[in-house]
């Protein structure tokens, strides 16, 4: 039996990665440093999927035969590298820093070549590895048994509830959509015989769809949502509302055709409208019961140069787009304070207000004293 070793259990790395490669006869093996979880999925040797969709039965999927390790194991990571037939990371980019020594000495013992499926959203994700993982690779020539292959995450992944993770630790929810988009071009050793996968090029041109038309516009409906009514909880609460669907929709629709023009050999009308619409009715899901907190949340990374809001308003300026939608979401993010399920809002967005307040009160005082 082939195998994958996939470089964290969370949502993603259970509900999709795992899950699809499961499916298709492959073992799991995760590498994660929650002691708790890896003694679970150990003991159970499999954990479950809930599939949620609005107006259906819930669906559930029993994935095994899984393993856990322990990412603190240096030596038995290290050993389960050489061993693996692909490679998966679903970790976050501000993690992935922590395991590139260990996959270089992993792979540097391997005799045969590796593809390293990137599953995480990050823009330019094979150059992000080259630049953090070469310079770990004693011998040069290592580089060449790499295969690094970049993705577009599209499965939506809610929250799991304190109240769920108390009652089963291993059971994660997920809707139904489930097809992984990879880079066709980055492997080096065999695609993977997996139905769920669906190999493109350029990758770019689906990363940037992913970022410019689903981020943007689930994020629009977060901040328009709270700003329309902040005791909403619900996304598919939002997009009830027909004056922010016209709004979520024309802006999906305005940055797909910038996309458009930027991809005109990849991209057609038809296949932006296409997707829009189907992205449209999964942020409806009801029983997915994703929240505004989750969607908006981490304003600092989505307020990046190259991310979806400020990264949309210029894809869209350079198509001498309509720039009005795009322009109210950045402003209605600036004021996006939506809490989770116990009232706390993430620490870095706490931060990120407390900052824009002392800027404001900067600003107000330097103002009254030019006036006086």
């Amino acid at each position: 039996m082939k195998n994958i070793l996939i470089f964290g259990a969370g949502n993603i790395g259970r509900s999709f990665i795992g899950q699809i490669f499961s499916r298709s006869g492959f073992e799991i093996v995760f590498i994660d440093v929650d002691d708790n979880l890896i003694s679970l999925l150990n003991k159970e040797k499999g954990y479950t999927v809930i599939i949620k969709e609005s107006e259906v039965p819930d669906e559930e999927l029993h994935i095994s035969p899984v393993r856990a390790i322990n990412g603190r194991d240096q030596d038995l990571v290290i050993s389960e590298i050489v061993k693996a037939d692909y490679i998966a990371t679903s970790i976050g980019k501000n993690a992935l820093p922590k395991i590139f020594n260990l996959l270089a000495e992993g792979i540097e013992e391997r005799k045969n070549p590796i593809d390293i499926i990137i599953a995480e959203n990050l823009t330019e994700g094979a150059n992000f590895f080259r630049e953090g993982l070469f310079p770990f690779l004693k011998d040069k020539n290592s580089v060449n048994k790499i295969g690094l292959i970049e993705t577009s995450i599209g499965k939506m992944v809610p929250i799991t509830s304190k109240e769920n993770i108390e009652e089963n630790p291993l059971t994660v929810y997920a809707e139904a959509y489930n097809t992984l988009i990879v880079d066709k071009d980055g492997f080096i050793t065999s695609f993977p015989d997996v139905p769920f996968i669906k190999g493109v090029s350029p990758i770019k041109a689906y990363v940037e769809r992913k970022l410019y038309i689903h981020n943007l516009g689930h994020a629009a409906t977060a901040y328009l949502g709270y700003d329309y009514n902040p005791n909403l909880t619900y996304i598919w609460e939002v997009l009830e509302d027909k004056t922010i669907y016209n709004k979520v929709e024309n802006l999906m629709m305005e940055s797909g055709k910038a996309l458009r023009a930027r991809y005109p050999k990849v991209f057609s009308k038809q296949d932006i409208k296409d997707h829009v619409s189907d992205l449209l009715h999964r942020f409806k899901n009801r029983n997915l019961k994703d929240t505004i907190h989750r969607v908006g949340r981490d304003l600092l990374r989505k307020l990046e140069p190259e991310d979806r809001l400020l990264g949309g308003y210029e894809l869209i300026h350079s198509n001498s787009g309509n720039e009005i939608i795009i322009k109210e979401v950045i402003e209605k993010a600036l004021i996006f304070k939506k809490a989770d399920e116990n009232g706390k809002m993430m620490q870095t967005d706490t931060n990120f207000h407390k900052s824009l307040d002392i800027i404001s009160s900067l600003v107000s005082r330097h103002l009254l004293f030019m006036k006086d």
